[in-house]
């Protein structure tokens, strides 16, 4: 008889129990920021997305010009 395949998500039990406490104290700092501080956050984040998805369209639209009309 074959040996059997590794389960999917055999280890996912112990990456849990690792990323919960960490999860844990981001919440409660997040949820100790002033409305004021969040907003700033908010911002921040949103002006890295934007910023990445801009890059990543620059890219594609490269990419699409090197490999020329189909």
């Amino acid at each position: 008889m074959a040996p059997l395949p590794p389960r999917r998500g055999a280890g996912l039990g112990r990456g849990v129990r690792r990323l919960a406490p960490v999860a844990l104290e981001v919440w409660r700092r997040w949820q100790a920021l002033s409305p004021e501080e969040k907003a700033r956050y908010r911002a921040l984040a949103r002006r890295y997305a934007d910023r990445g998805r801009g890059i990543g369209r620059g890219a594609m639209d490269r990419a699409r010009k090197r490999r020329g009309p189909r």
